[in-house]
């Protein structure tokens, strides 16, 4: 008899890591004969997924970037839905990446295909539109919450949800090896070392590495010897590959989640893109300026929706301010620079954020078992449940 079928989509690279540990964990719990198809990038396909198309045809974000990708992406849904109805999986587990998934569920409901309809990580209704819990409850059976605070307002509306944790904390990045990436990239012990992270979708790189550009040669004139290690993902590696080339001052383009890992363990500050990736840096305790810039009509309607200061999860988990962040008009060289100098010393600021990080890892759920495992757990749960 064979194994139940799990039909996984990871329409981004964060989420491609999520689904790839959520894979590891079924088939600890499930058997190692567990088999997957659907969407995924490098990570899952690490895994063994064989994945539909490349990610990188859904990796957008904003309005004005979607727009001109639609007829792709309807092109790919309706792609998708062919492929779902020939695999006949036994569950749909989408992640992240609402605006494609949320279109995958909502035809599956209207054709009554029987499996149940899983997604994981939650839109972030409490921070802008909340209205967004009643698509979510037509379409879903149930929901993955990765914040404690998350599953309350899903069970209003009666959509079972429940909280599982945030994988990021079981991810690894705590784990390394600065002085053996050093060794490994002939970068001298002492050899100040910054970290950037522009971004792993099209739509971020294309505005945020002319601006990380600026800041690298701001940043020279303070740190002669300046290095620079560029972390990127399939996504966007051929574009970041070639921007960073004619960056002023050495740079280090690394692959893969241990070169990632050991690059931040070997890094004195880290300037990023907001997202996930800010997790993963403090995992590894490496302070970071956080940047990002959107087109002028996404910017001015998210001000419109959004119904929070920060955007920043670090931030949004503890309330306040720990890590720099600048958005849009404030996204310029001359103020990230400055913030990444004043991280870059050992002094105050840097002690104060480390500080910070720490507590909101904290009320994450560090060190409270594996949220892989929990996601697994009722994913399995869910299949069983199906006559």
């Amino acid at each position: 008899m064979n194994q139940p079928l799990i039909y996984l989509i990871a329409g981004e690279p964060s989420g491609d890591l999520l689904a790839a540990r959520l894979m590891v964990a079924l088939r600890a719990l499930g058997g190692a004969e567990l088999r997957f198809c659907g969407i995924g990038g490098e990570a899952m396909r690490a895994q063994g997924l064989d994945s539909l198309f490349p990610q990188a045809d859904l990796a957008i974000m904003g309005l004005a970037e979607v727009v001109p990708r639609i007829p792709k992406l309807l092109g790919r849904l309706r792609q998708t839905m062919a492929d779902i109805r020939r695999m006949r999986p036994d569950v749909i587990v989408t992640v992240d990446s609402w605006g494609f998934s949320g279109r995958i569920h909502q035809q599956l409901k209207e054709e009554g295909y029987p499996a149940p309809r899983i997604h994981y990580v939650a839109p972030m209704v409490w921070a802008w539109k909340e209205r967004r819990v009643h698509s979510l409850a037509s379409r879903l059976d149930l929901l993955l919450c990765l914040l404690p605070n998350e599953p309350a307002y899903f069970q209003k509306v009666k959509l079972p949800a429940v909280h599982v944790g945030h994988a990021v904390l079981e991810s690894g990045a705590e784990k390394g090896n600065g002085e053996a990436f050093r060794l490994r990239h002939h970068i001298a012990p002492d050899t100040p070392l910054l970290c950037v992270l522009p971004g792993s979708r099209h739509s971020e790189t294309s505005r945020l590495l002319p601006v990380f550009a600026q800041t690298v040669e701001a940043l020279r004139a303070h740190y002669p010897n300046l290095q620079l290690v560029v972390p990127t993902v399939e996504t966007v590696a051929k574009e970041v590959s070639a921007a960073v080339r004619a960056w002023d001052a050495p740079v280090t383009v690394v692959f893969g989640q241990q070169e990632r890992y050991d690059a931040f363990a070997a890094c004195q500050t880290a300037l990023a893109a907001s997202g996930t990736v800010a997790l993963e840096l403090a995992m590894a305790s490496l302070p970071m300026v956080i940047a990002y810039r959107v087109a002028p009509l996404t910017a001015f309607l998210i001000r419109f929706l959004l119904k929070v200061k920060n955007v920043c999860l670090l931030n949004l988990l503890m309330g306040r301010e720990i890590v720099p962040e600048f958005l849009q008009e404030q996204c310029r060289a001359e103020i990230l620079a400055p913030a990444v100098l004043e991280l870059m010393e050992k002094g105050a600021a840097r002690q104060s954020q480390l500080a910070g990080i720490r507590e909101a890892l904290e009320r994450l759920g560090q060190d409270k078992g594996s949220p892989s495992q929990r996601a697994a757990d009722f994913i399995l749960t869910s299949i069983r449940k199906v006559p």
